[in-house]
């Protein structure tokens, strides 16, 4: 960790007086890590979680490396659809996890909000626009977004996008389910693909987008299951491997990369010995980097992960037959589009199926869907007798760490779980 922040000061003392040698700085340290994940692994981490890795990695560096065959994306975009023109989807939040990896997130939370953005504002969104206006990120071939989940996302897409002069394609999904809110979602995604015919030069393919879904289908499958024997198995793994799998189940989903990472999970996890811990389900986003939750959770026998509620958001199959309307289907149905009863029914679900002795919602600065629901939640829980720890912080700004608190509250927590 020392290595990576003076590595990170080193990028931080670029950025302002030199912003492109930043970007190959962050680039060639992509490119270490790559090679770190695939040669110097942690032998604790099993094979397909390092295969995870290095996808995560390699996703980002290539985005960066070939931004012309790049999108912006939020975390729900239908990213099968760009997957046919051979686009590399780079998240708005992907992107600002990995400059909180280098350390580097507060030197373009403090650029975003010189240039007038509210302290306030997610800062993922805050990250992602302060690295932009500084010249560290290169400009894609277009931007697409959706209004799922985040009310800050069609703001950001238009002022970056304005200011990089790309095309920005914001997705207006309906909340309403009937056959009419499908429509108007399919006129959108229709259009969606003659813009990417326009602006790739690259004919759209039916067929491979069939050949997406049914990949996607297989992955998800691969995954319940996996997920299902994790309930008695022992999975070592970290804080930041399990934020690597929301690249799987969205970035990614579909191609033959993830596909493997999920067979090879499947696979993998029956030959791994019982766990005799106490088992956690994560509900919304994991600070990664927070030292008093990592020495708690990383590689830990005693307390384990076991999934987070934002990798099953939609694991229903999709229709290969009629893919566009199963994608419409797939954005309406998301969980973070439907009204919050749906998720108490999938956490509580969801921590049963995995054995969960315990539930952990991290409440993220910014995030009003998270902060809004979270006491909705707790009763729910409370009710079903299950133990729920509330912790408030931010998931990747370390300016605005309550590590006190958070140390306190999650000790007591898992004290609680231990003595049960």
């Amino acid at each position: 960790m020392d290595l990576v922040k003076t590595y990170g000061n080193i990028i931080q003392k670029n950025i302002d007086a030199h912003p492109v040698a930043a970007r190959r700085m962050i680039n060639v340290g992509l490119g270490l890590e790559k090679f770190r994940t695939t040669k110097l692994a942690d032998k604790r981490t099993p094979y397909a979680s390092r295969e995870l890795n290095t996808l995560a990695v390699e996703k980002i560096r290539r985005g960066l490396m070939h931004p012309e065959k790049a999108a912006w994306t939020n975390l729900f975009t239908p990213v099968e659809i760009l997957q046919c023109f051979d686009l590399n989807c780079l998240s708005v939040e992907a992107i600002s996890s990995f400059l909180s990896g280098f350390t580097i997130e507060d030197a373009f939370i403090h650029h975003a909000e010189g240039k007038g953005l509210a302290a306030s504002l997610c800062s993922y969104h805050k990250c992602f626009l302060g690295a932009y206006f500084s010249g560290i990120l290169p400009v894609p071939k277009l931007a697409v977004t959706t209004s799922i989940a985040c009310d800050a996302n069609f703001n950001t897409f238009r002022l970056a996008g304005k200011k990089a002069n790309i095309p920005v394609i914001c997705l207006d999904v309906p909340f309403d389910s009937s056959l009419e809110g499908e429509e108007y979602l399919i006129r959108q995604l229709n259009d969606l693909i003659r813009s990417l015919e326009e602006i790739t030069g690259i004919k759209f393919d039916i067929d491979l987008l069939r050949v997406i879904l049914r990949q996607e289908n297989e992955s998800k499958r691969h995954y319940i299951q996996a997920l299902t024997k994790k309930a008695k198995k022992l999975w070592p793994t970290t804080l930041t491997l399990q934020m690597y799998e929301l690249f799987a189940t969205h970035l990614s989903i579909g191609t033959k990369e993830t596909l493997s990472f999920f067979r090879n999970f499947d696979k993998e996890i029956d030959t791994m010995p019982d766990f005799n811990g106490k088992r956690l389900f994560w509900v919304h986003l994991i600070p990664f980097y927070h030292p008093v939750i990592k020495d708690a959770l990383n590689y830990s026998d005693a307390f384990q992960i076991q999934a987070m509620e934002m990798n099953l958001d939609n694991t229903k199959p999709l229709d290969p037959k009629d893919p566009i309307r199963s994608l419409a289907k797939k954005l309406i149905g998301n969980l973070y589009n439907r009204p919050f009863e749906e998720k108490e029914k999938l956490v509580l679900k969801a921590a049963r199926k995995t054995g969960a002795d315990g539930i952990i919602h991290f409440c993220h600065w910014g995030c009003k869907q998270s902060i809004g629901g979270v006491m909705r939640l707790k009763e729910a829980m409370r009710k079903a007798g299950i133990p729920f720890l509330i912790l408030d912080g931010d998931a990747i700004d370390r300016m605005n760490d309550t590590p006190g608190q958070i140390k306190t509250r999650l000790e007591a927590f898992l004290e609680l779980l231990d003595k049960e």
